[in-house]
């Protein structure tokens, strides 16, 4: 039943992607309009994963979010939490790996709606670039959303948080809002099962602007890893309470000491 609830949804899924991708062109006249495009394809994805799936989104700590300009700093564990949190803000941009730019179709859409990218190969002055992108998208007050550990990681792996993060937080002198989830006992990063649950993302206290670049970075580590150790406890009992066990190598890497 897993498997067949799973694959009826990764069809759903997929046919609906195309259909907007295709029948979403003229949306490209705009950035904003891009991103209602985006916002209406990750509520069907929620909805597509409630109905077939079995897979609820809890949204948590949604009075924590301020208004205006912000920098969201979010735990990558699936592409689940790429898709609900750009429901949730008016005028978000991701930051991202330019090579997602040249993928066919998707990355005229990426373009077009002003995420900020990185170039890799521009070495030590890609940072610098992409604060001044960066800059520009904070002035224009969006909601910008970083996965600090910069791809997605197993649940309960150890956390490889990069500097980007912290050289963004000092640039760009806004509140930080550090995101706590467990999605990938859900929806996991190799697999195409889609395990029914509940899927928890939570908005922590934000952090405000003007502490030290490195304070900074471990208070904004420490949040997000505690409270995603404990969602993912949580995940795991319940899961496990519905006869459906996590993947073998989530369920492995988050029974793993921790250092």
């Amino acid at each position: 039943m897993l498997a067949l609830r799973s694959l009826t949804f990764n069809v759903c899924f997929y046919a609906v992607t195309t259909l907007l991708a295709i029948g979403g062109l003229p949306a490209v006249v705009s950035h904003r309009a891009v991103l209602r495009l985006a916002q209406i394809w990750g509520r069907i994805t929620l909805w597509l994963l409630r109905v077939v799936a079995g897979t609820r989104v809890e949204f948590r700590g949604l009075e924590n979010i301020p208004e205006g300009p912000l920098l969201i700093a979010a735990k990558h564990q699936s592409a689940l939490e790429t898709l609900a949190l750009c429901t949730l803000f008016p005028d978000f941009a991701y930051i991202l790996k330019r090579e997602l730019l040249f993928i066919p179709l998707i990355g005229w859409y990426l373009s077009r709606s002003g995420m900020v990218a990185i170039d890799r190969s521009r070495g030590a002055r890609a940072m610098s670039l992409m604060n001044a992108a960066a800059a520009s998208a904070i002035g224009q007050g969006r909601q910008l959303i970083i996965f600090p550990e910069g791809t997605r990681r197993a649940v309960g792996a150890p956390p490889s948080y990069k500097q980007g993060l912290s050289h963004l937080y000092v640039a760009l002198k806004v509140p930080c809002l550090p995101v706590a989830l467990n999605t990938g006992l859900f929806w996991s990063r190799n697999s195409l099962l889609r395990r029914p649950g509940t899927a928890v993302i939570h908005f922590l206290e934000p952090i405000p602007p003007g502490l030290p670049r490195q304070d900074f970075q471990a208070l904004a580590q420490e949040r997000i890893e505690a409270a995603s150790n404990a969602l993912v406890e949580g995940g795991l009992h319940g899961l496990a309470a519905e006869g459906h066990p996590a993947p073998a190598a989530e369920a492995s890497a988050a029974a793993a000491p921790r250092r």
